[in-house]
Order: C-alpha cells, then sequence, then structure tokens
C-alpha cells in the first residue's frame, strides 16, 4: 500500500443493543491489521457502551469496515479523517 492511499481516521462507535458487542468484537477482529488502537467506555448511567477505534488504511478498507459495524443491530457508527496532506 502506498503511503497516499492510506487514510487515518477515528471511528466512534455507540452500543445500545449488548447483543451486538460480540459480532461488533468479530468485525474488529477481522480488520486488526488497520487497527492502531481502541478504547471503550461503558456508561452504565445511561445503559450503553462506547467505543473509539483509530485506524490507518486506504478509505475503502475504512469504509468496509464501518458499514459491516453500522449494519449491526442496536449500533451507530461515524467516522472522522484526518486531513490529507497538501
Amino acid at each position: 500500500m502506498e503511503q497516499t492511499d492510506s487514510r487515518v481516521a477515528v471511528i466512534g462507535i455507540i452500543i445500545q443493543d449488548l447483543d451486538a458487542a460480540s459480532d461488533l468484537n468479530e468485525i474488529i477482529h477481522e480488520y486488526r491489521d488497520i487497527v492502531l488502537g481502541r478504547m471503550g467506555i461503558p456508561y452504565r448511567q445511561k445503559n450503553i457502551h462506547i467505543m473509539s477505534i483509530a485506524v490507518d488504511a486506504p478509505a475503502a478498507a475504512i469504509s468496509a469496515l464501518t458499514g459491516k459495524i453500522g449494519r449491526l443491530k442496536g449500533v451507530t457508527v461515524k467516522t472522522a479523517y484526518a486531513p490529507l496532506p497538501e
């Protein structure tokens, strides 16, 4: 992969249905080669879990990952990309 093909992004995930956690972890494991790190925070007062995943990969791979995550019931996902170098 050329450096210009690679994008750095942060994927924000809100998990409302804990039954989706196992499937979510399987998807993240499938894309482990592009994951730089992840952090999860249980927010018990609101009965949700908040997760962020830092990735470095071509935009198509990031989109494929977020698309799979977004299809999980009870899971919301958004992605923020680092600006491209000028």
